[in-house]
Order: C-alpha cells, then structure tokens, then sequence
C-alpha cells in the first residue's frame, strides 16, 4: 500500500476542490469521481457536502448508486461530511420519500437538524480521537445524529441550546461521517484520520 493513496472525492455536488486539497495536504493523492471507471481506481472515496436529495437524485441519474454501493459492501472506506453523512446513514429523518443513500453506518440521522442557511455556525468542538486543541467546525444547514447501534463509535458531541448533546461525528469500520465541513477550515485532522484508516484497511 502506498503511504499516499488514491482517495477519490465523489464530484456531484459540493466542496469537491476543498476536499480534494485537503486530502493532498493530509498525505493522499486525490482526484474528483464523477463516473464508475474512476471509481474502480479508488482505494477510499469522501462524499463532500451539499443538498443530499439532490446528490441523491444525481448519483441514480448518473449510474453511480449501486457502484458506490457495491463498492461500500466490498469494503472500501468512505468518509461523508454533512450531506455526505447522510448518504451514509441507514435511516434518515424528515427526508423526501424517494430520497435513497449509500447506507453503511447503523445510524438515524435528520437532515437540516440545525436550521436553515441562516443558523449556520463555527463552534469549537472537543474531538478525542483528534487530541488537543479543539477541532474549529463549521456547521451549514447541518445534519445531526438521532441514534446509533451499538457497534457504531461516537467520536464527538456538540452541546445544543437547550442543554443537551447531540452526535456529530461518527465511525463504523471502514467508514466515518460528519455532520461539520473540515474542507472549510485550515485543519486537516480530520481528513487525516481519514487517510490513515484508508491505509489500515488496504
């Protein structure tokens, strides 16, 4: 395996550059997935941000939703960051009827969790498995974590208006998923968290 793989970042919609510069900085090479040939060429694949009926809608149009679920079967790791998490989510709340996902992590996770474009927010969030200092994320019309199976690993939670915590970060086997941007910031823990796992599992 090489100490620079080739991580893929699926390129329907969202912070495909930002990702992709980031992985390079975290130690991967990294190239944009737009069809099923690059696909095949991946050893891990990021599932970037944006609107996830619309990712949804466009993996189905483009032929890439049973690829890319096939290829999460074989084993390949995947890490999904906001909308990305809940194409990996098994079970999304108040999504639209026809809305399908990857699937992968046992979780329930609702979309738009946070409240609209306007409520969006950077909030410094404690993150273990990353150490010290604080992670800065940033949260955009962000998803959150209702529930998780048992075999899923809660990496981090974020403190809500009302006093209670919510699951932000999560990991299952070879795949991880966010409910924050870190393409959006200029720190790259956690696409190197990603990195090293893409490398465990080759």
């Amino acid at each position: 395996m090489s100490s620079s793989p080739l991580v893929g970042v699926l390129a329907l919609q969202g912070d495909v550059r930002e990702h992709i510069h980031s992985l390079e900085r975290a130690g991967a090479r990294a190239l944009a997935v737009g069809n099923v040939e690059v696909l095949l060429t991946v050893v891990g694949l990021v599932i970037p941000g944006g609107e996830s009926t619309t990712m949804s809608k466009l993996a189905i149009s483009d032929g890439l939703l049973e690829p890319l679920r096939a290829a999460r079967i074989a084993g390949l790791p995947m890490y999904g960051s906001c909308a990305g998490m809940i194409m990996l989510a098994d079970r999304v709340n108040d999504a639209r009827h026809d809305q399908e996902t990857i699937g992968g992590i046992d979780m329930t996770v609702r979309r738009n969790a946070f409240g609209r474009q306007v409520d969006s927010f950077e909030a410094a969030l404690p993150f273990a498995a990353l150490g010290e200092p604080d992670f800065p994320a940033v949260f955009i019309r962000a998803p959150w974590v209702e529930s998780v199976a048992d075999d899923v690993e809660v990496l981090a939670r974020i403190q809500r208006g009302d006093g209670e915590s919510t699951i932000v970060a999560v990991r299952q086997g070879p795949l991880l998923a966010t409910a924050f941007h870190p393409e959006l910031t200029g720190d790259t823990r956690v696409h190197e968290m990603f990195v090293e796992m893409v490398r465990e599992h080759a």
